[in-house]
């Protein structure tokens, strides 16, 4: 098959290009001019053909899903632009190691003067991949084993399997992820697990061992999510020193429950954004399908991203939710909500916001917190235009409340309550972009509004997350 190629041009002696010495008996050849090649880039043009070379397991009609579009297009460069997404359309469903994309003038008994050929050359991941690593911590261990079944039964299904083993916990998780052909958005995945976690700030050690099952779907320019869990939750004690609040709340609870999410994302960037917005809304509805715990939770978060001059960015943050009992029986600490520490409300440990028995956090039924950031290039622009463009600096004035309610009062006695010993802190920092994975912040904070019971860390606070407030 013919391809496009560049061809380099030797330079020519300096005495002129050397055709040999012509005898007396040589002929002379009268060379034909080769036919001019018709460009194209201007030109109506018609996608032929597409072939694939390297398929083995993978399934014609996922795949003609994704490339249905670049029959569609009309001229050369329409080709090019329409061959590179559905190059990346390919590469996101995850089956694919390597695509590559080659556009040929058509050829056969067939052949249109202006047809044109695109082959896709791909490499698909081995049916299966592991991995395997050990973490360290204090005075504990944990090893981790995980496996992969990526394309199990050629249509972009994925099972994958993670069991990790520790000196304090064991943990396992197996899902399987299952998209619908044509709509890799809209897609059902299906997950068993056990965890174990740790809340210090709590004195507080739990045990999920559940079910979930989740429906991720489009409409417009919106993404929903709908989920159902059912999960066995075992709390107790971390500590011997615990409060009798969190004694109390320990033993055996079973959760059903149905939520809904939904999200309307046009930032740039997930991690440190310059520009765009974010709204967020979750419901949960826990007890009406089975279980002994019951509640109604609401939570939403936004954010505004607007970019300034000299590369400057400005960032508003809102936050906020309400958790309601339904029946006789208290929320638990597990259900509740937490604030503070550095990817909140800066300036205060972890989660050390709200009401609290013998320095334990027990968590609130109601909170909201909002922040005002500015980011702006490293004094003197020191590595621009590589490494140093990762660093912003950050100027911050971070505020919020948690709490109980009274549901018995009405919403204007739940919005004053809100309202008091409000918490703040305004400060200055770094931050750190780790590619679209994770950011990291170091901070000078002051927090202000501390209210008997906080904790708080007045001066250099430090911070990785995902999720900034």
């Amino acid at each position: 098959m013919k391809r496009f190629r560049k061809q380099s041009l030797e330079p020519l002696p300096m005495g002129g290009p050397d055709f040999g010495a012509l005898g007396e008996e040589a002929e002379l050849v009268e060379v034909e001019p080769e036919p001019k090649q018709e460009i194209l880039e201007n030109k109506d043009v018609v996608v032929q053909h597409v072939h694939f070379d390297g398929l083995g397991r993978t399934k014609d009609d996922i795949i003609m899903y994704e490339i249905a579009d670049v029959f569609k297009a009309k001229n050369l460069i329409d080709v090019m632009r329409k061959s590179h997404e559905a190059r990346e359309k390919l590469l996101r469903l995850g089956i694919f190691r390597q695509v590559d994309v080659l556009i040929d003038t058509c050829q056969g008994d067939d052949a249109l003067p202006n047809g044109l050929d695109v082959t896709f050359e791909v490499t698909e991941l081995r049916r299966v991949t592991g991995s395997y690593n050990t973490m360290v911590g204090n005075n504990e261990g944990s090893m981790v084993l995980g496996l992969k079944f990526p394309n199990l039964f050629g249509r972009a299904e994925k099972v994958t399997f993670q069991f990790s083993y520790g000196t304090k916990e064991t943990s396992y998780g197996l899902s399987l992820f299952k998209p619908q052909p044509g709509s890799f958005e809209r897609n059902f995945s299906i997950n068993l697990y056990k965890v174990t976690g740790q809340f210090p700030w709590s004195s507080l050690r739990e045990t999920d061992r559940g079910i979930s099952t989740e429906f991720n779907f489009p409409v417009w320019k919106t993404n929903h999510t709908l989920k159902w869990e059912g999960v066995w939750r075992e709390l107790g004690c971390l500590a011997r020193t615990a409060s009798f609040s969190v004694r109390e709340e320990s033993g055996h609870s079973l959760k059903s429950s149905l939520s809904h999410a939904m999200v309307i994302d046009s930032r740039n960037s997930s991690i440190l954004p310059r520009r765009g917005a974010l709204l967020k809304i979750n419901q949960e509805l826990a007890g009406y399908t089975g279980g002994d715990v019951s509640f109604l939770k609401e939570d939403f978060e936004f954010q505004l991203n607007k970019q300034l001059i000299w590369d400057s960015a400005f960032s508003a943050s809102l936050w906020g939710g309400m958790l309601v009992p339904i029946g006789d029986k208290p929320s638990s600490i597990a259900d509740r909500f937490y604030l503070g520490g550095p990817t909140s409300v800066r300036g205060f440990s972890m989660y050390s916001i709200g009401p609290q028995s013998e320095g334990d956090y027990l968590g609130g039924e109601a909170y909201w917190a909002g922040g005002l950031h500015l980011y702006t290039p490293l004094p003197f622009r020191p590595g621009r235009g590589g490494f140093g463009d990762l660093f912003r600096t950050h100027f911050f004035l971070n505020a919020g409340n948690l709490c109980n309610l009274n549901y018995g009062d009405g919403p204007r006695a739940h919005l004053q309550k809100l309202a008091e010993y409000i918490r703040w802190s305004y400060g200055a920092g770094i931050v750190l972009r780790l590619g679209n994975i994770a950011r990291l912040e170091l901070n000078y904070c002051f927090p202000m509004g501390v209210q008997s019971g906080d904790r708080i860390c007045d001066g250099v606070q430090f911070g990785a997350g995902i999720r900034f407030l």
